[in-house]
């Protein structure tokens, strides 16, 4: 089954080479009907998509006065507007004559880092640009998406469509200073995660008001919201859901800091952190969350996650770690009902959508295909498992949904078939699950 999904992989995609300036642009383009995100014949049971159309669009965002600690040197932390760009993803009318069809624009390599240099492409996605919102069932959850570092936020688009065809608001987030585009130190990714996940929650709860005069009003419920994060992603939304980082970031991550205290706001015991904890988020879902085994969380802050989550894993993850790492916060999060589902012998990326077409041309650093790409596991077949319990997990939470027999599952998948698993095709997967103590 892996080999034929790997060859649909390579004959999906035909890849063009254009001069773009100094750089190469790589534009693809779709040779059959498959793409990214689609059923594999062996996916499982809620993979397909749901029952909505799907329209897409890009929104531009400014968080005003916000710590600037990439120029911070002690003493009182110099301030910038922080600028957000963000895809939205939503049930949609789509006009006759028109395909659910979008070409989005990506981008490989790494910002300022002349082994890898930036390398435009596109690829193509299920969704409609600037579709009318279909309100005729009122408003939808909604779903804020967090990349990994450097990331997109196009990464996860085989899951955020997805969703957003079973009736979600699906909100991703390019985190400024963060992206492949414009990556810059590591402690604006330290500061900003959890921060951006909370601005954006409340632009879009404002936007989504009846007399926005957005596209979103009266389309996004946000008092009905899920986070979904992956690896530095993950670490902001398990802190924006209450588990409070360590007194530990002090010492950790000081120098880096140049001295700033600001990220103390994030911490467990702060009182600012501890009034931002935001009742309107309901699911948490979160892919080799980052930071475990640096100190990040200690047995207090994990103490504080109280909002149902789920983890997924590789048990030979070498970014976050394994039994060290993200079992090990699945473990400390005690007063939380919590899954961890474990693809094994898969690493880090068990979250993006697969090596894109431009990855596999010759001459592009093997890097970015790595950057996307598990080295036991068919990428898209792990994206149909997760499309199907994210949407057996977030129904259950945001939409009370009776999906309950999906996650009600005997631990190794080797010993027996798991429901909405075709026969002989559940293997290699555990699932573990803890209630709150």
């Amino acid at each position: 089954m892996n080999l034929f999904s790997s060859k649909l992989a390579l004959i999906t995609f035909v890849v063009v080479f254009q001069s773009c300036g100094s750089s190469n642009k790589i534009t693809t383009s779709n040779n059959n009907s498959f793409i990214v995100g689609d059923a594999l014949p062996d996916a499982p049971a809620l993979s397909g998509r749901g029952d909505y159309k799907v329209g897409v669009r890009t929104l531009d965002l400014i968080n005003k006065n916000q710590v600037d600690i990439l120029h911070s040197k002690g003493g009182a932390d110099p301030l910038y507007d922080r600028s957000l760009k963000v895809e939205v993803w939503y049930p949609a009318i789509i006009p006759e004559g028109k395909k659910e069809l979008v070409a989005y624009e990506a981008t490989l390599g790494l910002f300022k880092d002349s082994a890898r240099p930036l390398i435009p492409y596109t690829f193509l996605g299920r969704a409609l640009r600037n579709a009318a919102p279909d309100l005729s069932a009122g408003k939808f959850p909604l779903i804020i998406v967090s990349h990994g570092y450097p990331g997109s936020r196009l990464l996860l688009t085989y899951l955020t469509e997805n969703l957003a065809s079973k009736g979600y608001v699906v909100v991703a987030i390019a985190h400024t200073e963060s992206t492949y585009s414009d990556r810059a130190a590591f402690q604006s990714t330290l500061l900003n995660r959890s921060k951006d996940d909370l601005f954006v929650l409340n632009q879009i709860a404002a936007l989504s008001i009846a007399d926005s005069k957005s596209f979103l009003a009266g389309l996004a419920d946000a008092n009905n919201t899920a986070l979904i994060g992956y690896s530095m992603g993950g670490y902001g939304v398990l802190n924006v859901a209450g588990a409070g980082y360590s007194g530990k970031l002090d010492t950790v991550f000081g120098q880096m800091t140049g001295g700033s205290n600001a990220l103390k706001v994030r911490t467990t015991n702060n009182a600012a952190y501890k009034a931002s904890i935001d009742p309107r988020i309901k699911a948490v879902v979160a892919f080799a969350p980052w930071g475990m085994q640096r100190g990040v969380w200690d047995a207090a802050g994990l103490q504080g996650l109280k909002v149902p989550t789920f983890f997924v894993a590789g048990s030979l993850d070498d970014v976050s770690g394994y039994e060290d790492g993200i079992k090990a916060i699945y473990t400390g999060a005690v007063n939380t009902n919590r899954y961890l589902l474990t693809y094994q012998n898969a690493r880090h990326n068990i979250a993006p959508n697969p090596p894109p077409a431009a990855s596999l041309k010759a001459g592009v650093n093997f890097d970015e295909y790595y950057h996307y790409a598990e080295p036991s596991w068919n990428g898209q077949r792990i994206n149909n498992i997760n499309q199907h319990f994210v949407t057996a997990f977030i129904g259950i939470y945001l939409k009370q949904q009776d999906y309950g027999k999906y996650l009600d599952l005997q631990p190794n998948s080797n010993e027996k078939t798991w429901t909405g698993f075709k026969p002989r095709t559940a293997t290699g997967l555990e699932l573990l699950h803890a209630g709150a103590k």
